[in-house]
């Protein structure tokens, strides 16, 4: 038996590789099946099954094409309903693997047809479960994105508590559990790092596994929750009705553009311009009206928050050689709609003497000293509102990137704005954002709230309101 955890820190994603005796089965894959199809290729095993825990709605799943591919059967538990072939598992039914029995729990909740595979080993013990976003590491599932008209995010969280109650926390103590996601994940509020653990020491530390009532339960995982970002919805979709091949996607946005070819595609297919560098290489010189989301943050979800068509063309300005990652992290999350790249980077772009823009990014120091002058009528926090309430500065206003789109008319352009985050990734975000929307007095805080720490810049810790008028 040989269980391999793919987990895929951008996402905070975790896929699985099972085997025995040859025959393998993959768990929540991601949209590029490469890897997989090359590991069974390289130990001569066949992919027998695609299990998928449910219908995903943060990233792009890639069982349609490993299907297509290999001629494996993509499975769902009880009440998945798709626009290609799969197998319906139904709840206790064992699936065969080499040595090895899977048992489909299904388990409700996260979404209706969520289920959990249970891995029994070669006698037939109960090794592991395959939670999906059913139980997490420190956390559950977020019972608020299957929601019909007929059922409340309560009515969803009563019916996760059966479903952990009754399936999977009668199993053994000593069983794995092996989630879809871990910290950073948008599917839950309370996420550990650690990508697996023990169903015993999940009892005795998991929040809402300790909850003594159903009524407590819901209670604690309905409070709280943030709204989805808007593009799960949509994934979820591509994930019931298909999608294109990836080989067909990396092949149209992997094309090399000349500046010509770029500029001439940017200007007739009304395309948007993401710059992946680094956020201060990009400060520093950038094309005019491109947005900055650079590949060292998390980038695929920032894509997905951000950007609210699916089908919007994309042209990539990237670091040399990392053109195809830029295509690929894009796919993950349904962006399937790239169109290229430009040729040589930005670099080809200055050389060809096309213009160019600038960000003015000043220190955390300089920053104190322009507070202390009152040179600095709008500072803004880029930061969750979580972050802000923990620890701020006294002068900033809470206006987190994650909601810019709805809240950019509270803002003025005739007006200065100091912008800074945690670090200096989601600022330069905004920065980008605001400077293609015709905001030219943007200043980015560069190191963001941690060097304005190492400053005198005075700082509370209330909770502040966020919803201030910045005009």
């Amino acid at each position: 038996m040989r269980i391999e955890q793919i987990y895929t820190g951008c996402l905070a994603q975790g896929a699985y590789y099972i085997e025995s005796e040859g025959e393998v089965a993959i768990i929540d894959p991601l949209r590029e099946v490469k890897p997989y199809l090359e590991e069974a290729a390289r130990q001569g095993h066949r992919i027998k099954y695609i299990l998928e825990t449910h219908f995903h709605a943060d990233f792009v799943s890639g069982h349609v094409d490993l299907a297509q591919k290999t001629g494996a059967k993509i499975v769902y538990g009880p009440g998945a309903k798709t626009s290609y072939e799969i197998y319906e598992a139904r709840d206790g039914e064992e699936l065969l693997l080499g040595k090895l029995r899977i048992q489909v729990l299904h388990t409700p909740g996260h979404t209706l047809e969520s289920t959990t595979f249970l891995l029994k080993d070669e006698n037939g013990k109960d090794h592991a479960i395959f939670t999906g976003d059913t139980l997490f590491i420190g956390d559950v599932g977020r019972p608020d994105l299957a929601q019909k008209s007929d059922l409340s995010q309560e009515d969803l969280a009563a019916m996760l508590y059966d479903s952990l109650h009754h399936k999977i926390m009668p199993l053994a103590d000593e069983v794995l559990v092996y989630p879809a996601h871990g910290a950073g994940s948008a599917c839950g509020k309370n996420m550990s790092k650690e990508t697996f653990d023990t169903l015993g020491h999940q009892k005795q530390t998991n929040y809402a596994l300790k909850a003594k009532t159903k009524e407590e339960f819901i209670q604690k995982v309905t409070e709280g929750i943030l709204p989805p970002p808007q593009y799960f919805a949509k994934n979820v979709m591509m994930n019931k009705q298909g999608y294109d091949s990836i080989d067909v996607v990396m092949q149209r946005g992997t094309m090399a553009l000349s500046v010509a070819d770029f500029e001439e595609i940017a200007n007739q297919e009304m395309a948007l311009v993401l710059d992946t560098r680094a956020p201060q290489t990009f400060a520093k010189g950038f094309i005019p009206n491109s947005i900055f989301i650079g590949l060292e943050g998390s980038f695929a979800p920032w894509v997905g928050a951000l950007i609210p068509d699916l089908q919007q063309a994309i042209l990539i300005v990237a670091d040399p050689g990392r053109e195809e990652e830029v295509v690929m992290r894009l796919a993950r999350v349904g962006y399937d709609n790239a169109l290229g790249f430009l040729q040589g980077g930005f670099e080809a772009w200055q050389q060809a003497g096309k213009e160019v823009d600038t960000i003015l990014s000043i220190s955390a120091e300089s920053l104190a000293q322009k507070l202390a002058a009152g040179q600095v009528p709008h500072l803004l926090d880029a930061r969750k509102p979580t972050e802000f309430e923990a620890e701020h500065a006294e002068a900033a206003i809470n206006f987190p990137l994650d909601y810019i789109n709805e809240r950019m008319a509270e803002l003025d352009r005739a007006e200065a704005y100091h912008l800074h985050c945690a670090g200096g990734y989601r600022s330069m975000i905004m920065a980008s954002i605001l400077k293609a929307r015709g905001f030219e007095k943007v200043v980015d805080i560069d190191g963001g709230f941690k060097a304005m720490q190492e400053t005198d810049i005075p700082r509370t810790a209330f909770v502040c309101p966020t919803t201030q008028n910045l005009v």
